[in-house]
């Protein structure tokens, strides 16, 4: 066994290994199987170890991808007087909701809604195709792999359910649903995914590994600047006007969740006593925007710079 690892340690690369039989190395250094990953020794180790938390988080932030574009598309073309953009919200909760519990059932385990998974070390895991070795500076040796097995396919499989979904469900029920919206105007939401799912999988196929270590703070940034547009748009600027219509509140309270879900993916708490504290300042934003807003109103601005004029 020494011998067998002896000469599976001189793989070059980062991701090149050996794939072990019945208790011993065999084969040339090369790529390893699906679910498999090359170790410290250079011989290729299956993945059974559970996610991290922080993985966990990962995977949520990119679920809810999808289904805050179809929320946000479906409120921009339902309508004012639309009845049928509560439906659709729903709906599209439905689909995303069943097409992350149907990946989850296919990944290893399979059957089970756990998932095995390659821990997440550096950066170069999700860009292995970046790091193929040429040990003569001749031929290139191709280890290219899914290092951080599944954290990168998965999400590609749950957005493939998540528009064979959205295709099987919505159209009938926008067609039977949406009457008070004009032919074109009522599958607009539809054709809307049909554009930000190309994107949204080319984000992850490329960026990837970028998404993983920032998606905290990209949380944290959009959620902010989003909270601060919409009370701006609604001219909201005090607690009584913002807690006078169910609609407000709903989006506020979804701006807060997305606050908290930024701040423990940065921290990396494990337990949820200990992120309490830091939960404590998910309102401070909304807060802080109140107690400013008279200070920037745009008319009072322009009547003190022209009384001093």
């Amino acid at each position: 066994m020494s011998s067998d690892v002896a000469v599976s340690s001189t793989c070059p690369g980062l991701y090149c290994g050996r794939i072990m039989v019945n208790g011993s190395v065999e084969g040339e250094c090369g790529v390893c199987p699906r679910g498999e990953r090359a170790n410290f020794k250079k011989v290729c180790q299956r993945c059974t170890e559970y996610p991290e938390l922080y993985d966990w988080l990962y995977l949520g932030f990119m679920a809810m991808l999808p289904l805050v574009l179809h929320w946000f598309f479906i409120e921009w073309y339902s309508g004012k007087k639309s009845s049928s953009a509560l439906l659709q919200h729903v709906t599209a909760m439905l689909e995303c909701s069943v097409s992350a519990v149907v990946t989850l059932l296919l990944t290893e385990p399979v059957g089970k809604l756990i998932i095995w998974s390659c821990r997440v070390q550096m950066l170069s895991d999700w860009y292995t195709m970046l790091y193929n070795p040429s040990p003569d500076y001749i031929n290139t040796l191709h280890c290219t792999q899914e290092a951080v097995y599944p954290l990168y396919t998965i999400v590609l499989i749950y957005y493939a359910f998540c528009l064979v979904m959205m295709m099987l469900l919505r159209p009938l029920l926008v067609k039977k649903i949406a009457c008070g919206l004009g032919k074109t105007d009522r599958f607009r939401s539809i054709y809307a995914a049909l554009y930000f799912f190309p994107i949204v999988t080319v984000l992850q196929a490329v960026g990837g590994g970028l998404l993983y270590y920032a998606f905290p703070y990209i949380i944290l940034v959009l959620s902010l600047v989003t909270l601060a547009v919409y009370m701006s748009a609604s001219e909201i600027q005090s607690l009584q006007s913002l807690i006078s219509k169910k609609k407000r509140l709903v989006v506020l309270f979804s701006h807060w969740l997305l606050h908290g879900y930024g701040i423990i993916s940065i921290c990396l708490l494990d337990k949820l006593e200990l992120s309490l504290p830091l939960l404590a300042l998910v309102p401070g934003p909304t807060l802080f925007y109140i107690a400013t807003a008279k200070f920037t109103e745009p008319s009072r601005i322009l009547s003190e710079g022209g009384s001093r004029h």
